[in-house]
């Protein structure tokens, strides 16, 4: 490629095609779709489909799905576990409270502080992101072939699992 830069060599093509904007796109295209395949699973709740629909919900209310322990979990480890800071999961939290997937109830272990939990529609909202991911899933081995899949899969695996 040539520079743009008179006098220079400079490449500017690999801003186009470096790992971590191909993971970018690659995330976003399986969250988009993940998000398509709850806007119309009929089990999630209306109101919460017709937010996917109108594109309300976003990556970021996937965090929350994602992370989310079962048992609840207090903001700052929901924040710390999205690597997000505690005001912008804290935003996140009022906005899913306020759509019925989420409630804060009291910490038994700790009176001062308050525990996140599904409500019996979050939790509907969770089995549809656990199907949704499994036929997204499903899809990239369909596209890519089974052995692309299992190796990007490893791969993605050792590089996070790595600290690099």
């Amino acid at each position: 490629m040539v520079s743009p830069i008179p006098g220079t060599d400079i490449d500017a093509g690999w801003r186009l095609t470096h790992l971590g904007r191909l993971l970018g796109h690659a995330m976003r295209r399986f969250d988009e779709r993940v998000l398509s395949l709850m806007a119309n699973n009929i089990e999630v709740p209306l109101a919460l489909s017709n937010l996917a629909a109108r594109s309300q919900v976003s990556a970021a209310h996937i965090h929350i799905t994602r992370h989310l322990a079962l048992e609840g979990s207090r903001l700052t480890e929901l924040a710390q576990q999205a690597g997000m800071s505690k005001q912008a999961m804290g935003d996140l939290v009022d906005q899913c409270e306020a759509w019925g997937l989420v409630a804060r109830a009291p910490d038994e272990q700790d009176g001062r502080a308050r525990r996140i939990r599904f409500t019996p529609s979050g939790l509907a909202w969770l089995q549809a992101f656990r199907e949704a991911v499994a036929q997204t899933e499903a899809e990239f081995r369909a596209e890519v072939g089974p052995e692309v899949a299992t190796v990007v899969m490893i791969g993605l695996e050792a590089y996070a699992g790595s600290g690099a």
